[in-house]
């Protein structure tokens, strides 16, 4: 492996302006960053969460005294705390309170089923769990087969004003009826605790225990679950102070008012913690919060309403605002700068967005064993159609895919390989996967990739998604690139399928635009034009929906699963 002082750096010939090449890191742990803002800015306002505001000095008492609470019920340092919350008040209170208690916090898909949570508690060690009473039922199912022994149980209305508070329980009632979850039990039992209740604990000044931010655990983020067995990602307390001040650091500053970032990506999602939590929080700005990243005509509501200026989030909800029909009622020119993460942005939906706001759509690049961010295109100055150039402090290069101790030439594709402050300190309790992934500093992505002249990175694809077509590489993205461009494609996926002769061929899933119409003779006409002919989709299937996680990643692996068990049946059958 090169040295870090030998290291070309092309992309420093195309750095941003105003963006420091390097940052001096404070030596502090993430709650710290509260704590520092609450300070020099009590009285901003830190979230807004359906029209009810809590300042920075608010947040800040309740994260100590949520805190508190957590040391009465037992809570010790090292803990392991699951949060099993969508995006409310609740979840800033809670990270920043298990912080300050010494334990570390469990990030949990509140959608999981009784089976990945008993999984991923296991797994984790987890003993407590702060779980909003919507999500109860699937907790409770999980519990006795877990190591699970103390709830703190929360409700939306905790921070719903008026009228709201007094009009959301009907609503909570019927959602809960159509799931089979009503009435909802909830036992007055020792070890249930409400939410309420904790904040009204005193607080404990000085009681937070000492931390070594480079070693200490922040905060497991669990990833592979689409993969494979889901693998906890130790992020440090230095890893995540890191990674939010080199998120501040890209975005353009702006004309000397607070900032307001949109939060609907999830926060238990570790880009959605970094850009909407914790990022915003180190440069006091505000975060505005819905919990649901689905709900396209709220979120058009509440851009227009409250007037954000960030705006982080996934191809998929940028491409839902811009074929919603209501799109045309709403003005969205307070939005100045969004990072697009989690999956490719195609080029058409970054033009298209930036015209319908005025401001700046750029495509970034992270994973969840580097607390995400590691790259993005500047927001000022060169854009290119790919993940953009490293962070501050973080170096990139390709290496070849078998053999990671060799570097490839610039331009030649091989394995993305980061390293700097943001990168991990290993898997949970699996020091052979670690092994795998962390060499001499450096984090193997997974993801094929590679270098052009300026420095600019492009992701050609994930390793385990190639698909092999007559002896050729056939990368998905390209082929979604394309099939993007039809002026009908709303969505599109990729896939390998089972081919007799070529071994295998591409099978195209689409979504078409409402209104829109399309043949599979068209779409594989209109390839024609623009794909070898091995790349060319011999299939293509139309859907009304893709698979997708909760942060809108398409799941190439449902698709490819869903055409196995076809074909198995098909020669059951036969």
């Amino acid at each position: 492996m090169q040295e870090a002082a030998a290291l070309p750096r092309p992309w420093h010939q195309h750095w941003p302006q105003g963006v420091p090449k390097s940052i001096d890191y404070p030596d502090i742990p993430v709650h710290a960053l509260l704590r520092n803002t609450a300070e020099a800015h009590p009285d901003w306002p830190a979230i807004r969460f359906y029209g009810k505001q809590l300042t920075f000095r608010e947040l800040d008492d309740q994260a100590d005294r949520f805190a508190a609470g957590l040391r009465k019920i037992g809570v010790k340092p090292g803990d392991r705390v699951s949060l099993l919350l969508p995006n409310s008040p609740h979840f800033f209170v809670a990270f920043f309170g298990v912080l300050r208690a010494g334990a570390i916090v469990v990030q949990t898909n509140p959608l999981y089923t009784p089976r990945e949570l008993e999984n991923l508690y296991n797994d984790a060690g987890v003993g407590p769990v702060v779980v909003m009473d919507l999500f109860w039922p699937n907790l409770i199912r999980a519990k006795p087969n877990t190591s699970v022994q103390q709830v703190v149980v929360c409700d939306v209305k905790d921070y719903l004003p008026f009228p709201l508070r007094q009009l959301y329980p009907i609503r909570k009632r019927g959602d809960l009826k159509k799931q089979g979850h009503w009435p909802l039990d909830i036992p007055s039992e020792a070890w249930v605790h409400r939410y309420r209740e904790f904040l009204a604990t005193p607080p404990q000044p000085g009681a937070e225990p000492p931390v070594n931010p480079r070693e200490d655990v922040a905060v497991l983020q669990y990833t592979g679950g689409t993969t494979g067995i889901p693998k906890g990602a130790m992020l440090t307390h230095r890893n995540l102070v890191a990674n939010a001040l080199q998120v501040a650091a890209w975005l353009p500053k702006g004309d000397g008012g607070q900032e307001r970032f949109l939060g609907v990506i999830p926060l238990f999602h570790v880009y959605g913690l970094t850009t909407a939590l914790t990022g915003p929080v180190a440069v006091g700005a505000e975060t505005i919060l819905h919990p649901n990243p689905r709900e396209i005509k709220a979120i058009l509501k509440l851009i227009n309403k409250t007037r954000p200026t960030r705006f982080p989030g996934v191809p998929t909800m940028y491409i839902g605002i811009l074929r919603s029909p209501q799109l045309a009622k709403y003005d969205l020119h307070s939005i100045k700068a969004c990072i697009s993460g989690s999956a490719p942005l195609p080029n058409e939906v970054r033009h298209e967005f930036e015209r319908v706001t005025g401001g700046k759509l750029v495509e970034g690049f992270g994973l969840t064993e580097a607390s995400p961010v590691t790259h993005s295109n500047p927001l000022e100055g060169l854009i290119k159609e790919g993940i953009g150039i490293p962070f501050p402090d973080t170096d990139s290069k390709i290496v070849d895919m078998e053999d990671a101790s060799k570097d490839v030439p610039q331009g030649g594709v091989g394995e993305l390989a980061v390293r700097g402050p943001q990168v991990m300190k290993g898997y949970w309790h699996k020091p052979e996967e670690t092994a795998n992934v962390l060499h001499d500093g450096w984090l193997l992505t997974g993801d094929i990739a590679k270098m052009d002249e300026d420095g600019y990175f492009f992701i050609v694809d994930r390793k385990k998604d190639m698909i092999l077509c007559s002896g050729y590489n056939v990368y998905p993205r390209e082929v979604e690139e394309v099939l993007y461009m039809h002026p009908a494609v709303q969505e599109a996926a990729a896939i390998g399928v089972a081919d007799p002769y070529r071994g295998e061929s591409v099978k195209a899933y689409v979504v078409l635009k409402p209104g829109a119409a399309a043949t599979a003779e068209e779409i594989i006409a209109f390839c024609k034009d623009k794909l070898a002919p091995f790349k060319v989709p011999k299939q293509v299937a139309f859907e009304k929906e893709l698979p997708k996680t909760m942060v809108g990643k398409v799941l190439r692996r449902e698709l490819k699963e869903r055409e196995a068990a076809a074909a198995k049946a098909a020669l059951k059958s036969g």
